[in-house]
């Protein structure tokens, strides 16, 4: 509710402010209320007093800080008035000062500001004049000469101004009179004068009525009761030396220092002179505890602890009470003015907690509102602020022992995510005190850094044949970065292998960089790719970095020999017409079969696995020719069935079988005219397929020779160095050659001659011929295999015999590294034989 009463609001701001921060500080606003205002009374409209709208208080957090703790006040954020949280007793805040200012501060975020208020509290007559006790007995003598004073107990009133106590008043009677005096403080002391000399015989008790009035309206008061005993005759009062004594007493005085020493005399004699000192009984517990009198010496000592911030000064009196009967008083007041020592430390306050700053802040970011204090006075109470050196950080000073903690420089969390920043205040004092504060400046991360592989490129080796859906192998990368800027997904940028997408082969776990393979890989196809690997963070704006996977197929013995000599067109038994004549040595027969496996993979050798008879004929272990071992006799069988296994050099072994039926029959003069009558009839079904043979070898012909001849050169020049001459492909399956220049591989390690010949890029090999050369052939082949990289090799196209002595020739769609060192190279030619 509002209150009523009239409240006086005006609103003052400084213009000029020395070493603002900014708009950090603003303007001091000041409102002025009377105390004990209920509960949710208004102070004032504070959201308009500093320029603010309603929706601004609330998304900026208008708060308002106490310094004193209590929080007297708040807004109502829905109106932007300053109420009343808590009852204000100015009594209790600020004791007996005239004027009470509470100083506030309001705080709003986003930006940082403070603003500072003061409300002046105005006193109202909400205390009545109290006495400490409500009975006062004194003890008159009679025959006491009128005019004798008596001091009387003070009451005490709480509130200032015109509502502080402003007289008493004393009720009627016939002996006594009231006198009133003011002291230099301002503060009421009332006397008891006797007008009227008292005879105790006729009356030995009086009892009067002390009001002390206020000067509030309407006026408050209180009462105490005076009882006044008539005492037989000691006529003379103890007197002191002073009136009154002026000390100075330094704060945290040792307990027992003697401050003063008082003295009364008493111009009785005997017992009626003797004097007991003593506190008035007015005197509060507090100052009771804080000095202490001799009663015999009147020595006035320090008994507590004196502490200038408590109360800087303070009086007391001291009472001379004599022995006699009845006893008589004589008083003195004792000024104490409390020295300040620096003996207490600055404090360093927070304003607000300390708001976690972003890396790219720039400089000059507020951080937190700090401010000092030192309850000391003068240079003891000046407070000075600073900062360890070396931190990118400052503090900027404002008004009123504020300041602005701020960015220096600027931030890199990933070298420094956490400052602790030690903030000194020392005051001026001698010698100085200072005090210390911790604070943790938490930064940021901003997302500004991109993922970082753990290496510049990755090389993975992947057997053929494998599993699909296994794993390849996994990339990492990291990012300093934290929270989602440091999350990394995987991806893999689109390209293309043999023209199909590369997610066709591959998969990658987003989350861990699992590379997985999608199918299984045939080496004989594909044998080596590369994909782009992309890490992206989760920031925002995200940041990605690439890395180059080279995937290299490694050949697995997945393939059996194929037979390519006798063709399978001639059916499962191939049929050799031989003379009886033929002598040791003479070749009956050929058997070629290639591999379409690899190096070692691809090494084919021949045996001889069952016979008519054993003794007869022998097949060359590598060239797979059928030669007779002894002359045939008239004793051997005409028919002559051959088993031979056809193996390569892989693991495990695989292997194939051929059936050869020799006839040896008597007057046979042309080796193998058998095996042409034969095939005359599917050569004329594939004349045309025959004429397209010719016209592609006749061509291989030409760049083989060329090939050759250059390689010849070569050999030449290193064979003074060297014992091999060879044009290779990289070591790795990964080599590609885009501009379809020819390849060879020519192997002279030993007796044997090797030429590979390779046409076209690696992953679309075009054209693969190999050729091996053997002095002791009598026939040599030459085969044409399609220009891909199957391997069905049943499926060929034709077989074409050429009587070239000592030399053969062998080309297929398939990289033989290395053929076992038996044979030597005589000379090369081609002969191409058409079917009749």
């Amino acid at each position: 509710m509002r209150i009523l009463m009239k409240i006086k609001v005006f609103l003052w701001r400084r213009l000029l402010l020395l070493f603002l921060l900014g708009n950090t500080i603003e303007a001091q606003t000041r409102y002025t209320i009377p105390e004990e205002l209920s509960v949710g009374s208004v102070v004032g409209n504070i959201a308009n007093d500093l320029g603010l709208n309603l929706s601004e208080i609330s998304d900026r957090k208008l708060r308002i800080a106490s310094e004193g703790g209590k929080q007297y006040f708040s807004v109502d954020l829905g109106k932007g008035e300053l109420v009343v949280n808590e009852r204000i007793d100015r009594e209790s805040l600020c004791g007996g000062n005239a004027n009470c200012l509470l100083p506030l501060e309001a705080i709003i975020e986003n930006p940082l500001q403070l603003y500072r208020v003061e409300i002046e509290i105005q006193d109202i007559n909400d205390n009545l004049p109290l006495f400490q006790s409500n009975r006062h007995v004194l003890n008159i003598a009679e025959h006491t000469l009128p005019g004798a004073r008596f001091r009387l107990e003070s009451a005490q009133d709480p509130d200032v101004g015109s509502n502080s106590l402003r007289t008493y008043t004393l009720s009627k009677n016939e002996h006594f009179v009231l006198d009133i005096k003011t002291n230099k403080d301002g503060s009421k002391v009332s006397e008891l004068i006797l007008e009227k000399v008292l005879d105790r015989e006729k009356q030995s008790v009086h009892s009067l009525l002390l009001t002390a009035v206020d000067g509030g309206n309407p006026a408050r008061s209180g009462t105490a009761e005076i009882i006044i005993r008539v005492q037989d005759i000691n006529d003379n009062a103890p007197i002191f030396e002073e009136s009154g004594y002026d000390i100075q007493v330094v704060e945290n005085t040792q307990p027992g220092t003697i401050v003063v020493t008082v003295k009364a005399v008493d111009r009785d004699d005997g017992v009626n002179r003797e004097i007991v000192y003593s506190f008035g009984p007015h005197t509060s517990e507090s100052l009771q505890n804080l000095l202490t009198v001799d009663p015999q010496t009147g020595e006035i000592m320090v008994k507590g602890e004196i502490d200038y911030e408590e109360r800087n000064s303070f009086k007391i009196d001291v009472l001379a009470t004599d022995k006699g009967i009845p006893p008589m008083q004589g008083l003195c007041t004792i000024n104490v003015e409390i020295m300040d020592l620096n003996d207490n430390s600055p404090e360093i306050i927070l304003k607000s907690q300390p708001s976690p700053v972003s890396e790219d802040a720039p400089v000059g970011t507020v951080i937190a509102l700090i401010s000092a204090k030192d309850v000391d006075s003068g240079d003891n109470g000046n407070v000075k602020l600073n900062i360890a050196p070396g931190l990118p950080f400052k503090l900027k000073p404002s008004v009123s022992n504020n300041y602005a903690l701020v960015t220096d420089t600027s931030l890199d969390r990933e070298k420094n995510p956490e400052y602790t920043v030690e903030i000194k205040a020392s005051d001026s004092g001698t010698p100085s005190l200072n005090s210390r504060k911790t604070i943790n400046v938490r930064i940021l991360d901003v997302n500004d850094n991109p993922p970082v592989f753990s290496q510049p490129s990755y090389t993975v080796y992947v057997r053929e044949n494998n599993a699909a859906g296994s794993i390849m192998c996994s990339v990492s990368a990291s990012d300093p970065d934290i929270g989602e800027n440091a999350k990394i997904s995987y991806s893999i940028l689109d390209s293309k292998v043999q023209d199909v997408s590369v997610s066709s082969y591959i998969y990658i776990n987003s989350d861990n960089g699992s590379i997985y393979s999608m199918h299984s890989f045939d080496y004989e196809k594909l044998k080596v790719f590369q994909i782009q690997v992309q890490a992206k963070d989760h920031g925002s704006p995200s940041l990605s970095s690439n890395v180059t996977v080279h995937v290299f197929i490694l050949d697995q013995n997945d393939n059996a020999p194929a037979v390519i000599y006798p063709s399978a067109v001639m059916g499962s038994v191939y049929h050799q017409k031989m003379p009886r004549s033929a002598k040791a040595g003479h070749l009956a027969t050929k058997i070629s079969a290639v591999d379409a496996d690899s190096g070692h993979n691809a090494w084919i050798s021949y045996r001889l696995v069952e016979a008519t008879d054993s003794s007869l004929f022998s097949v060359n272990l590598y060239t797979g020719e059928v030669r007779t071992k002894r002359a045939v006799s008239e004793q051997d069988d005409s028919s002559q069935r051959l088993l031979i296994e056809i193996q390569d050099n892989g693991e495990p072994v695989q292997s194939a079988t051929v059936t050869v039926n020799i006839l040896l029959e008597d007057g046979l003069h042309e080796p193998i005219s058998d095996f042409r009558q034969k095939t005359a009839e599917p050569s004329k079904r594939n004349s045309k397929i025959t004429f397209y043979l010719i016209i592609s070898l006749a061509s291989v012909s030409v760049l083989s020779s060329l090939t050759f001849l250059i390689l010849v050169v070569k050999c030449v020049r290193n064979s003074r160095s060297s014992s091999s001459c060879c044009i290779r492909r990289a070591d790795s399956d990964g080599y590609k050659n885009p501009n379809r220049n020819l390849q060879l591989q020519l192997n002279t390690d030993g007796p044997i001659k090797y030429v590979e010949v390779l046409g076209g890029d690696m992953l679309s090999q075009s054209q693969s011929f190999r050729s091996c050369l053997s002095p002791v052939s009598e026939f040599s082949d030459f085969t044409l295999v399609k220009p891909s990289s199957t391997t069905d090799f049943k499926d060929m196209i034709n077989v074409l015999d050429a009587s070239l002595p000592d030399s053969a020739w062998t080309f297929e769609s398939q990289q033989v590294s290395t053929i076992p060192a038996q044979m030597s190279v005589m000379q090369i030619g081609y002969t191409l034989h058409s079917p009749p």
